[in-house]
């Protein structure tokens, strides 16, 4: 009979890895707030592009916020040109009543101009999730 060979390997730590964790969450959230900056900034020239310029005030107006929830983030487009509390750019897309009784037909500029920017967003979040 052969004698048989064991052997026992323990392994012993002290701590966590909540010092990574928390590295690594940072850098995960600088990395999305980049690409939400990236393209927030590549839709505000698009929609200043599109938008229909009469004194050029709405086209300027444009700019972008990013929200971020728990395990979430929103890139918000907005635009600061109001007018009596009527925000312009919504009523260039959709129209308007005018103070005579007539109507302004509206111009839909606004989804046109942020779709390839949409497309864009979602073409590397897809890339994302199957590298992962």
């Amino acid at each position: 009979m052969k004698p048989t060979l064991s052997c026992t390997i323990s392994f012993r730590h002290k701590g966590d890895f909540s010092k990574a964790t928390k590295y690594f969450e940072k850098l995960r959230k600088a990395i999305k707030l980049k690409i939400l900056n990236k393209y927030g900034q590549e839709g505000v020239t698009a929609l200043a592009a599109a938008t229909p310029i009469d004194s050029g005030k709405t086209a300027s107006s444009w700019y972008y916020e990013i929200k971020e929830g728990e395990n979430s983030a929103e890139l918000i487009f907005c635009n600061s040109n109001i007018n009596q509390g009527v925000s312009i750019a919504i009523i260039l897309q959709y129209g308007h009543g005018t103070g005579t009784g007539g109507y302004v037909q509206g111009q839909d500029y606004i989804n046109p101009a942020l779709r390839p920017i949409f497309d864009e967003i979602a073409k590397k979040l897809w890339e994302e999730v199957i590298r992962i």
